[in-house]
């Protein structure tokens, strides 16, 4: 079995931050790409950061330069801290991990079960 639970999210004022944390636990063999994407109320879910096993990282426009991805392959955690937060911002934030569970397996996707942010104006 394997688990991806997120923290850190939270209520916070416009201009404020937030770290969040995601950690993948139980049988893991290989973790390729890590993600975090996110969905606020009436929208579909979007892609807002990808980091990949190597270290390289995609933002999407509208958080650059603001939130920062990353990840420690020992702990098999990745992080997200967020910074300037606007309320646009607010949404349910989910982890997402493409997987192998197995030396002989297949990579699989993988979701957390989401976290909520919250930005006040």
């Amino acid at each position: 079995q394997v688990q991806l639970v997120e923290s850190g999210g939270g209520l916070v004022q416009t201009g404020g931050s937030l770290r969040l944390s995601c950690a993948a636990s139980g049988s893991i063999f290989s973790i390729n790409t890590m993600d975090w994407y996110r969905q606020a109320p009436g929208k579909q879910r979007e892609l807002v950061a990808t980091i990949y096993s190597g270290g390289t990282t995609n933002y999407a426009d509208s958080v650059k330069g603001r939130f920062t991805i990353s990840r420690d392959n020992a702990k098999n955690t990745v992080y997200l801290q967020m910074n300037s937060l606007k309320p646009e911002d607010t949404a349910v934030y989910f982890c997402y991990a493409y997987m192998k569970r197995l030396p002989g397996g297949r990579f699989e996707n993988y979701w957390g079960q989401g976290t909520q942010v919250t930005v006040s104006s």
